[in-house]
């Protein structure tokens, strides 16, 4: 097993031995299946942002130009990047790249603003910054130089664009402190000879809500989030036949892979991104792209239903039949069999819980007359260790003592392919 860098914990040996035997590690890394993904289904559509629409080809080789500029501009295999982008295809495609590159992402939610971004930068000693010029009347880009210029690390920032618009800091300029300013849009260079890289090694750092307010970092390796966006969209019969819409930060680990993002492409379907979680925004995306799977908070799911209430109809058409699972976090219990039915979802609403509690295993179904009755599938008896969901993945004991990072290398939560979330840092990290 390769040492893992300084500060992070790496995964204990038996826990490495058991997954590797069960077949849960395969040993590739995530930028590695983007490349299998893209000759798998090339001509399908994997990203669709308003009447945008990127193929699964397009998307590896963006991903392969933007890896060349990074490394153009100056950044280097195992430093860290920090990414604040909105629900765009520039964060897919972002990510992918950096980690094409050998530079860890940093995933940061756009909602985040200096206290907590400088907190970030300190902590992981990013040297790169990645987020929009300007987002909702908000300088995105001001804020970074004076991150820059406050501390020694922050040295590149990769500013995105408005159509149409620029930004003082934009175009390949550099501030009196030292921050060199490249657009994000000028990253676009021949590919280089592809990075050897090693899947049981650092792919990003997703945040977490600390003890004392402030964001940590949590390390996750190629091996560990594959295998968790691949048995989280099997959980949930992921084809690529399925639209998932990303209603939630894509910066979030729930709409990132569980299953999210990485679990939907890795299925070949179709990703739609969404900027506004809200109803006024979603509904019409639901009905036009036909989605069938979605992962929304329960302040979200209420307000779908509230628009309900108000009379404006979720669909208009026969897509109604189309969307079949609603992932649903931080709620004790399913949604009412009545607020199903409003959102016409078929045939389950999948869940997470945030505590640790027992859930004794129910009674088999009543018989008819002169009929036995049936014990419930043993497939769904297993749970994880944190008892929050069905999962047929090994459940690891008390992991080991936090790192100087926040939480030990490859785990946020106490096993992979887990579905439970924290409805906070749903919002804000993880």
């Amino acid at each position: 097993m390769t040492p893992m860098p300084d500060g992070y914990t790496p995964w204990p040996e038996e826990f490495v031995d058991r997954y590797w035997a069960a077949g849960h590690w395969r040993g590739t890394t995530l930028d590695s299946l983007l490349r299998g993904w893209a000759l798998r289904f090339g001509p399908r559509t994997a990203l669709v942002h308003g009447d945008n629409r990127i193929t699964y080809a397009t998307l590896n080789r963006r991903a392969d130009r933007m890896a060349a500029g990074f490394r153009l501009r100056g950044l280097r295999r195992g430093q860290r990047v920090v990414v604040q982008l909105p629900n765009v295809p520039e964060f897919v495609t972002t990510v992918f790249a950096l980690m094409r590159a050998g530079v860890v992402p940093v995933l940061c939610p756009v909602t985040h603003r200096a206290a907590e971004l400088s907190h970030i930068v300190r902590v992981s000693q990013a040297t790169g910054y990645v987020g929009p010029s300007t987002y909702r009347g908000f300088d995105h880009t001001a804020m970074a130089a004076d991150i820059a210029a406050e501390g020694p690390f922050l040295r590149r920032v990769f500013p995105l664009e408005a159509p149409g618009a620029a930004s003082p800091y934009g175009g390949f300029t550099t501030d009196p402190s030292g921050c060199h300013y490249f657009p994000l849009a000028s990253l676009d260079s021949p590919p280089e000879q592809p990075l050897v890289q090693r899947a049981d090694q650092v792919a990003f750092l997703l945040l977490a809500d600390g003890a004392a307010g402030e964001p940590v970092l949590v390390p996750r390796t190629h091996n560990d989030y594959a295998s968790q966006a691949r048995a989280a969209a099997e959980l949930v019969s992921l084809t690529e036949d399925d639209v998932y819409l990303a209603a939630l930060p894509a910066a979030s680990h729930f709409a990132l892979g569980c299953p999210g993002i990485l679990g939907t492409l890795s299925a070949g379907g179709t990703v739609v991104l969404a900027e506004d979680p809200g109803p006024d925004a979603c509904l019409p995306v639901i009905e036009r792209e036909r989605v069938t799977v979605t992962s929304v908070l329960p302040a979200v799911a209420e307000s779908w239903l509230d628009a309900l209430r108000e009379g404006r109809p979720l669909y208009t058409s026969d897509a109604a039949d189309d969307l079949l699972c609603l992932c649903i976090s931080g709620i004790p219990a399913p949604l009412p069999r009545r607020a199903r039915a409003r959102l016409r979802l078929r045939p389950a609403v999948r869940r997470s819980r945030r505590r640790r509690q027992r859930h004794p295993r129910r009674p088999g179904r009543p018989g008819r007359p002169g009929r036995p009755g049936r014990p419930h599938s043993r497939r769904r008896s297993r749970r994880c260790s944190c008892r929050c969901c069905p999962t047929s993945l090994p459940s690891p004991v008390q992991p080991p003592p936090a790192s100087q990072w926040g939480r030990r290398s490859g785990q946020s939560r106490p096993v992979e392919g887990c579905f439970e979330q924290d409805q906070k840092s749903s919002v804000s990290g993880p």
